[in-house]
């Protein structure tokens, strides 16, 4: 019966005029029910700064006391290691990617581990469960059995591709934003301002152009804060972006305090790399347009224009015979 509905043109145009009647209330509509997020991802970052100075008093307060105590977590970590769940399941690579796309925390690396054992699994079953005892569509065995192991491929494949875009969205917005951060972090340097002033003053002014900056820059404050080593929070800064800008006016500043170099100099000139590189990307997607737009004009746009200049000259040719 699918098959049938499929094959239906009168069918196949009803769901098509549906999704098209659906796209164009959401994109009418999305405007209206958008909400700004950055009020929510900013009481995030105090969360996270509170967690910062909690673990910090934690670590202090158990050097003074000297305990050796082993922790449940201490425990948990033993067994994965034991096991090689971190191998099997891809965590070490996973929390990484978890980071950089912006969810942190214990609860978001169990909540990907969960889908990544769960999705499988169904998708499997319910690919299995529907190809064998519901409707199987003719087809032959090997062939059912092939489309269940795409299917489990599909349910390992799918956290994996979703966490990818993630992390690539979130840097392509702070990658975007980053030169004119750089250029407030300058105007703030040269003015005076200590490195965690001028990056809290940055956080501020910059979520209207980057959420995700905004949340970066934050939580670099917080750790500068309350680490013991102010070099440890720009290179955590680059290691949660995996941006190669960002690691390098990571660099200039950890060279700025070891060594007392000025920054400001060193700022500006990352600040024009920066624009000239985002200049360069723009130019090379404008330079990838025309190849990526002949095979849509030559299936779309060439037969409506043969049929726009044959047409009259058809109806004259048959009205004269």
């Amino acid at each position: 019966m699918i098959m049938q509905a499929l094959s239906d043109p009168q069918f196949l145009a009803m769901v098509l005029a549906g999704i098209a009647a659906v796209a164009t209330v959401f994109t009418v509509a999305l405007p209206l029910i958008a909400n700004d997020n950055l009020d929510k991802r900013m009481k995030a970052v105090a969360v996270e700064r509170d967690r910062i100075r909690a673990r910090e008093r934690e670590r202090l307060s158990r050097q003074n006391r000297g305990s050796l105590r082993s922790r449940p977590a201490e425990r948990i970590r033993q067994f994965v290691e034991q096991f090689k769940l971190s191998d099997w399941l891809g965590t070490e690579t996973a929390k990484m990617q978890l980071m950089q796309a912006g969810f942190r925390g214990q609860k978001s690396e169990y909540t990907f581990l969960v889908f990544r054992l769960v999705l499988p699994i169904s998708f499997t079953l319910i690919t299995g469960f529907y190809l064998f005892f519901v409707d199987d569509f003719d087809l032959s065995l090997i062939i059912q059995l092939g489309i269940v192991i795409v299917a489990a491929y599909i349910g390992i494949k799918a956290p994996e591709i979703f966490l990818r875009n993630a992390m690539q969205k979130r840097q392509m917005s702070i990658r975007r934003a980053w030169p004119d951060a750089l250029d407030l972090l300058l105007i703030c340097a040269e003015s005076g301002s200590s490195m965690e002033q001028a990056f809290r003053r940055v956080s501020t002014e910059i979520g209207r152009a980057s959420i995700a900056l905004a949340e970066e820059l934050a939580l670099t404050t917080a750790e500068l804060s309350y680490l013991p080593e102010r070099r440890q929070a720009y290179e955590n800064l680059a290691e949660r972006t995996g941006l190669e800008s960002v690691k390098a006016v990571s660099t200039a500043l950890i060279q700025a305090e070891r060594y007392g170099t000025p920054i400001g100099q060193a700022l500006r000139v990352l600040a024009q790399e920066s624009r000239d590189q985002r200049m360069n990307e723009a130019e090379k997607k404008a330079a990838a347009l025309p190849p990526k737009l002949t095979v849509p004009m030559i299936l779309f746009f060439l037969p409506v224009l043969f049929a726009v200049i044959m047409t009259p000259a058809l109806i004259q040719v048959f009205d004269w015979r």
